[in-house]
């Protein structure tokens, strides 16, 4: 039996439409179905990448949640880089989505020079002691651990002196302020750290080298904001469906017969195509944790996300003023919604002219712009 007949086979045994998500991921972790790629170890089914997009196909096709994997950002980290412990830790617990996890990166000093975080972490015996400050954290309320980086040592070049830790978010110590964005939501916070701990054990690789597991993983966010191109609320009850069916907008509103419209639909489907297929042409090639090409994906994803918002309201036209703020919410307050959330994209991961200047530096070798903090001690950087 091919892979594609045998998950065909187990979904239609164990998969309806409506089906609770939660106890459907349980049985497909338990089965090795939502992570087919990893280890029998840990999850998965140890299959090639090319078996593994086939049962992705085939989770999509039926409208099944599918592909953590590649897709869980916080628990491809955790696999790819976590110990034995960490993995047993943390890991089913945040495929189930029992667990939320959250990324303690950019500072209000350093966003896109991540290699100038100044939080610090500092040992004492089996434990460090952080302090200092994250912004721009999304599900910092509800996240039970925070993926941290930290400066270590300030006596050696920014690169050289960070760790990465998993760190615990329900301790004291830890203080979690929400920002209210222009869409009215509370998705980013800011954190402080005052004296708060994370063991030794929690260390993501070795003291003092964090950048080098940073990049892998930021290759993966980029990943994964990449594949998803159709907006933060994709997997939100009331908005699941209305981000990515163009075509059953422009019906509704009749524009599907408007020649320009229907060729600029066309064209934001070939564009997401184009997306999901180089993300997994690069994961297919290994390059999956590759984060300089990673940022091709990530670009392209703001990119459409910003046209499919303008087309949106074209579609609707004059009516996308009558945003009454209805249960469901109506076409007109998804287009104002997806407009306003799109700066986001343009943001998050990395902001789109940080992602211009990897691509021109380490993709298309042009020459980089001078740092002249590169080479020398931290904490003899000008502040």
């Amino acid at each position: 039996m091919s892979i594609r007949d045998e998950v065909r086979a187990w979904l239609a045994e164990n998969w309806r439409p409506g089906d609770d998500p939660r106890a459907f991921r349980e049985k497909a972790v338990d089965t090795g179905w939502l992570a087919p790629s990893w280890s029998t170890d840990w999850f998965g089914k140890g299959l090639s990448a090319h078996d593994a997009e086939v049962v992705g196909e085939e989770f999509q096709r039926v409208g099944a949640p599918g592909r953590l994997d590649r897709d869980h950002l916080h628990a491809r980290v955790i696999y790819e880089l976590g110990t034995e412990e960490l993995k047993r830790s943390y890991l089913r617990g945040l495929l189930t989505d029992q667990l939320e996890g959250c990324l303690l990166y950019s500072e209000p000093g350093a966003g896109s020079d991540l290699a100038s975080v100044r939080t610090t972490a500092v040992r004492e015996g089996d434990q460090w002691r952080v302090n200092g400050q994250k912004v721009w954290t999304s599900h910092a309320r509800e996240a039970a651990y925070g993926l941290l980086i930290a400066r270590t040592n300030a006596d050696v070049p920014k690169h050289r002196g960070l760790t990465y830790f998993v760190i615990p978010m329900k301790q004291p110590g830890i203080e979690v302020r929400p920002l209210t964005q222009i869409t009215g939501d509370a998705h980013f916070n800011e954190v402080f750290f005052t004296d708060a701990v994370v063991d030794d054990a929690n260390r993501l690789g070795d003291v003092d080298a964090g950048w080098f597991g940073l990049m892998t993983a930021l290759g993966y966010e980029r990943l994964v904001l990449g594949a998803r191109g159709v907006g933060s609320r994709a997997y939100d009850p009331r908005y699941i469906g209305t981000a990515d069916d163009l075509i059953e907008l422009a019906r509704r509103h009749d524009r599907l017969e408007d020649t320009a419209i229907a060729e600029r639909i066309a064209d934001t489907y070939a564009e997401r195509t184009a997306a999901r297929l180089n993300a997994a042409r690069y994961a297919a090639e290994g390059r999956g944790h590759d984060a300089a090409a990673m940022s091709l994906g990530k670009l392209m994803m703001s990119r459409i996300l910003h046209r499919t918002a303008r087309l949106r309201r074209d579609i609707i036209g004059a009516d996308v003023l009558y945003d009454d703020r209805t249960d469901p919410p109506s076409d007109a307050e998804v287009a104002n919604f997806f407009t306003l959330d799109a700066y986001f994209t343009s943001i998050g991961g990395g902001t789109d002219q940080v992602q211009r200047n990897i691509l021109a530096e380490r993709m298309l070798g042009l020459r980089k712009e001078a740092d002249p903090s590169k080479d020398i001690p931290f904490r003899e950087v000008r502040k």
